[in-house]
């Protein structure tokens, strides 16, 4: 079951719960398909092939609204953004203070949180949240003025090195930086299944910013990048130079583009794999049946919280079992644990031909989704009589088990690792079939490898 803690428990999975299964002992049932004189003992390993990924959602803002074409926004203008985020995420964004050198308006490194301490979202003006900062990239010369600012260079990236390197709080050197509320305002707006709109907007007015040669001017903002985030710092380090991932595009031209596709490559859904059960057996669906409702003996707890335990005891005296347990601590670990990218489990089984292997393991990031194979199960022996030996992952699918109603993976908040307590989701009851819903799922190859190994 997923109990929650109040750190996470591994730096890998990053958050803040903890799947604990308590072993099952291995269960033998004599008399089931093939001799003991033609067994073979398996290896069969379940790593976690996917990917760590720092950010829950990112993405650039280029278009005003109401607009047809990309372009910066003067006084009235406004650009809009829309992403859904689980709670415990926050906000970051940047977008350029066009008449300067490498300015630009971003949240300090923790970013906005779109949740209060109770989990109610964020809603309304954030613009207190709102800093300007210098990129340390290019030298600075008076807002408004300098001929190597965007609106005046000759061609990009024209300026003098700063000679302060480090990404710091914008100085008003020349006594002419309007406050921020002046320029723009910030505003979050909440919707349905975690739903959030940022609108942008440009509050200057054509008097906004004086120079020392007596003119005013307004302050345009440009085209920008944003990312939805649990970890701080995605853009930039106060005090420390650039990373070189795109800001510098964005503080010195306006140009978001870089940046975007740097935080796209980190940004997407971590799927760790829980404690599961296996079975060996000669008679289809030892764990499931598809297209029929839950048996009601202990998948729902895998499916829905990563527990194996219910499920593991239920399978004494089931027909067509040969032996089954539970697998729940990882390689190399000393307790039960979900495994993250990079983590694995292992079992050993002791089979004859004719006798099959399936398995179950928690989709974790999902209301009660499993990886698991069809009915008959994985067939450890090739049609010659010969041990099966090599990648099984292709056997393997993602199944929806019909027990509570699915949300967005990842990101909906009845999900184990945000649920206030087990099973508190809308619960549904419909029949076990493959995952088919209006959300986007990683291939099951590259979230999950099974591979099976005759043991000498």
């Amino acid at each position: 079951m997923i109990q929650r803690t109040a750190k996470p428990a591994s730096s890998l999975v990053r958050r803040t719960c903890t799947l604990v299964a308590v072993a099952a002992a291995t269960l033998v049932a004599s008399g089931c398909g093939g001799s003991s004189d033609d067994a073979t003992t398996f290896r069969v390993r379940i790593d976690n092939v996917g990917k760590a990924y720092p950010y829950v959602k990112s993405g650039a803002f280029t278009t005003p609204v109401g607009a047809s074409a990309p372009a910066p926004i003067g006084p009235g203008g406004a650009y809009s953004f829309n992403f859904t985020a689980p709670r415990g995420a926050r906000l970051s964004l940047a977008t350029m203070f066009v008449p300067s050198n490498d300015f630009f308006y971003a949240p300090d490194e923790a970013g906005i949180a779109l949740y209060d301490a109770g989990g109610t979202p964020v809603s309304g003006d954030v613009t207190a949240q709102i800093r300007l900062w210098d990129a340390g990239t290019e030298a600075n010369q008076e807002p408004g003025l300098g001929a190597d600012q965007v609106q005046r260079q000759s061609a990009t990236d024209t300026g003098a090195v700063d000679p302060n390197r480090n990404v710091r709080a914008a100085p008003d050197t020349f006594g002419n930086l309007p406050p921020v509320a002046g320029v723009l305002r910030v505003t979050i707006t909440p919707g349905a299944n975690a739903s959030f709109t940022v609108r942008i907007d440009n509050v200057s007015t054509a008097t906004t910013l004086a120079t020392s040669n007596g003119a005013r001017q307004a302050v345009p903002l440009s085209p920008g990048a944003w990312v939805v985030h649990t970890a701080g710092g995605p853009l930039f380090t106060t005090g420390a130079p650039d990373r070189g991932k795109g800001l510098e595009a964005i503080a010195e031209d306006g140009a978001p583009a870089v940046l975007a596709a740097s935080l796209a490559t980190d940004t997407g859904i971590t799927v760790p794999l829980s404690p599961g059960v296996w079975a060996l057996h000669t008679a289809d669906d030892p764990l499931y049946t598809f297209g029929q409702i839950d048996r009601n003996k202990g998948l729902e707890r895998i499916t829905e919280d990563g527990d194996p335990t219910q499920l593991a005891a239920s399978l004494p005296g089931q027909s067509g079992l040969v032996a089954g347990a539970a697998f729940n601590t990882p390689v190399g670990a000393a307790a039960p644990s979900p495994i993250g990218p990079g983590g694995a489990y292992e079992f050993t089984v002791r089979a004859s031909p004719g006798q099959r292997l399936s398995l179950a393991t928690m989709f974790v990031p999902s209301n009660d989704l499993v990886f698991g194979a069809t009915g008959p199960g994985i067939a450890l022996f090739q049609s010659s009589g010969a041990p099966f030996s090599g990648d099984a992952t292709a056997a393997l699918m993602l199944i929806d088990v019909g027990t509570e109603v699915n949300q967005e993976p990842g990101i909906g908040p009845d999900q184990v690792q945000r649920q206030s307590a087990v099973n508190t989701g809308p619960s549904e009851s419909r029949p076990i079939g493959l995952v088919s819903d209006a959300f986007s799922y990683a291939a099951t190859g590259s979230v999950i490898r099974l591979t099976i190994t005759p043991v000498p």
